[in-house]
């Protein structure tokens, strides 16, 4: 199977409704709009294999981009090629599978983490505090968490979209695991207001954060 088969075989699969929903979603550059179904249907017929991941990456087309996801083995790339592949995933869905996928798995994800956190490029800031919420959650020694809050209260007004989004992320989940923070983390919410007024279909949390993180600790039984 070579990289035209599955470009041929991708395109087929597109639908001009897919097309238009991912760009609504913030898609750019070229794609067939492939439902996400069938993107991993595809990859299951790939046995992994990190040079043909790359070239799928070089083709530049979204759904040929998130099948090469999908069949990289993290391990095999450097630092500076998950950098630039997370630089230049601007579309949201993408830049999460390389989350999921990618950085997350990168041996090399802690000193990626230290990196992004000081990047200019939202796309790598988004993934950097991505990164720091993950030690949040699992591993927090180490971590300055007032810091982080000194930070977030700080940035978090007039950042980038894409990095504001896991920068609020990062805010909920020091509240939701740091009981020690959490009153703080509350009035930060509170005063910034991000996604206060996000929609969010029925019996879904919204990410406001004080919404979000008292619903969460009083599943949890907080």
């Amino acid at each position: 199977m070579t990289v035209n088969d599955i470009l041929c075989e991708l395109e087929q699969l597109g639908s001009e409704r897919v097309r238009e929903q991912n760009a609504r979603n913030g898609a750019t550059g070229p794609q067939f709009g492939v439902k996400m179904g069938d993107i991993r249907a595809v990859a299951k017929k790939i046995k992994p294999d990190v040079d043909f991941a790359r070239a799928l990456w070089a083709t530049g087309n979204i759904d040929a981009r998130l099948v090469s996801v999908l069949v990289t083995k993290p391990k095999q790339l450097s630092s500076d090629e998950v950098e630039a592949m997370v630089s230049e995933a601007t579309y949201p869905w993408l830049a999460d599978w390389l989350s999921t996928n990618i950085y997350k798995q990168h041996p090399e994800k802690q000193s990626l983490r230290v990196r992004w956190m000081h990047s200019d490029d939202p796309m790598l800031a988004r993934a950097g505090w991505s990164l720091t919420t993950e030690r949040v959650v699992k591993s927090p020694d180490g971590l300055d968490l007032g810091a982080l809050l000194d930070r977030i209260e700080r940035e978090l007004p007039t950042v980038p979209e894409a990095s504001a989004w896991t920068m609020n992320f990062c805010l909920g989940e020091i509240g939701i695991h740091h009981p020690q923070f959490r009153e703080r983390v509350l009035a930060i919410g509170e005063k910034i207001g991000k996604y206060s007024d996000y929609p969010c279909s029925k019996g879904c949390i919204p990410p406001y954060v004080p919404v979000w993180v008292r619903e969460i600790v009083a599943r949890q039984g907080g």
